[in-house]
């Protein structure tokens, strides 16, 4: 770490002379570091130079149970050097076998059949072309559109932006994307004054009815992130709405998708949001959380009803037409068992609720802030939406960039955030501890008000 040749600088050069990065303006690197990483202890991570972040957004909501956790690690290993990989078509390998034996078990009933992929955007493409398909089979090629929320966000990939509502992804990308129905969302924030969360749902379900009314005919699905639409500026709604969601979709026989790519695995304060309702969804989708944090993996579920409709003599032609080289990966599936089996021998969402009570807490005097309208919180993911004005909720421009601002004072500080436009958010790996969350909290707010404070 003292030789200059692999420090900071010397890194962040090479770096920049070829890699071109994801979700980013290159241009701003001429300004905002550059920041190569060296190691990751549990919540921290250290850079080339020796200094060390908080990762208070799990490095893109992934790790769980921190950074180069030992007990994964050692199951990789372990694993490395007994199969790294094989084609998934006509064969398979013991720990995909138990990893979907796993999901079944743990995920809400009725999801039955697990089909892998390789990243969240690639399981969002697997669910919409398997919904689309299967009502194919069924005799009902009419069925070709989607239903989304406003704000949602689910992906890359140019399914998963077709049904993402983000306006310069779709301003840029329109020739190329299909063209869902948009809902409005249960989002609580846009509740009208002194209306309940739930009643806000409610409200939106009675919206959802009336265009299903319209359009079941031609849909094949709703898709939805259960409780928190996490990119779109972590929006979060009430569990009802999940719940009046499948009892549409079994009314006008449309598919519910769950995408829980984010929200899954302890995120929301239970093992899968869709817990919440107590509803099972006809496909649900994971990554992210999966594997740890070490290594990418998806898996689609659904229910067997939806795979018998592809299950027939090859000449009948309804096989589903999905494929991927490292398809159920011997070393991601492996990991990802290690993962789950903390779940079982730790007892993790108990541990959870605690952290969430005391994030909650340290949050709390951020609602008296004059430029904060709102402090949100479902389990272990909350965010703070800073406004220009408070009583009207008028948020400032986007071309002044505020959130920047707190990013850059928390790097300053020794805390990764990284805000969603103003709304700075906290989705810490599950094994930060309090007093690291009391520092989070504390850089965060130096940073808001660092922020708000001048034009």
């Amino acid at each position: 770490m003292n030789d200059p040749a692999s420090g900071n600088a010397a890194l962040a050069a090479r770096d920049l002379r070829h890699i071109w990065h994801p979700c980013t303006q290159m241009h701003d690197h001429e300004s905002v570091p550059m920041l190569p990483i060296v190691r990751g202890e549990g919540a921290w991570l250290l850079d080339a130079d020796g200094h060390r972040y908080l990762d208070g957004i799990s490095s893109w909501w992934t790790n769980l149970f921190g950074h180069a956790n030992p007990r994964i690690a050692a199951a990789l290993a372990d694993q490395a050097q007994r199969l790294e990989h094989v084609i998934f078509a006509g064969f398979t390998h013991e720990p995909a076998i138990e990893l979907a034996e796993e999901l079944v078990r743990i995920t809400p009933p009725g999801l039955d059949r697990v089909f892998y992929a390789d990243n969240g955007s690639a399981a969002i493409e697997v669910a919409l072309k398997m919904s689309f398909h299967y009502w194919l089979n069924q005799g009902h090629g009419e069925k070709t559109r989607f239903i989304a929320l406003t704000g949602s966000y689910h992906g890359e990939t140019l399914g998963a932006l077709s049904v993402s509502d983000v306006a310069l992804y779709r301003k840029t990308y329109a020739p190329l994307l299909l063209t869902p129905f948009l809902t409005p969302s249960p989002d609580a924030y846009e509740g009208e004054p002194g209306e309940s969360a739930e009643q806000t749902a409610m409200r939106r379900l009675g919206e959802l009815r009336a265009l299903l009314e319209r359009h079941a005919h031609e849909t094949c699905a709703v898709i939805v992130e259960p409780l928190v639409q996490c990119a779109g500026g972590m929006r979060m709604y009430h569990p009802a709405y999940l719940a009046g969601l499948r009892r549409l979709c079994d009314e006008f026989a449309v598919h519910f998708i769950a995408d829980e790519i984010a929200v899954g695995f302890g995120r929301t304060g239970t093992l899968f949001a869709c817990e919440q309702a107590s509803v099972s969804p006809d496909f649900m989708c994971l990554s992210k959380g999966l594997t740890g944090g070490f290594l990418p993996l998806s898996a689609v579920l659904t229910r067997d009803a939806v795979y018998r409709a592809f299950y027939a003599e090859y000449g009948a032609g309804k096989a589903f037409l999905h494929s991927h080289s490292y398809t159920g990966n011997p070393l991601a599936c492996r990991v990802a068992l290690e993962t789950l089996a903390i779940f079982r021998d730790e007892p993790v969402l108990a541990r959870n609720r605690t952290l969430a009570a005391h994030l909650a807490r340290r949050l709390e005097p951020l609602r008296e802030h004059p430029h904060v309208a709102d402090v949100r919180q479902t389990g272990m993911i909350a965010a703070v939406e800073l406004v220009a004005d408070k009583a009207s909720r008028r948020p400032y421009p986007a071309a002044e960039r505020r959130g920047l601002r707190v990013y850059l004072h928390g790097l300053q500080h020794g805390a990764l955030l990284r805000p969603l436009g103003d709304v700075v958010y906290f989705m810490p790996p599950f094994v930060i501890t309090e007093p690291e969350i009391d520092r989070l909290v504390e850089i965060a707010a130096a940073g808001i008000a660092k922020a708000v404070a001048g034009p």
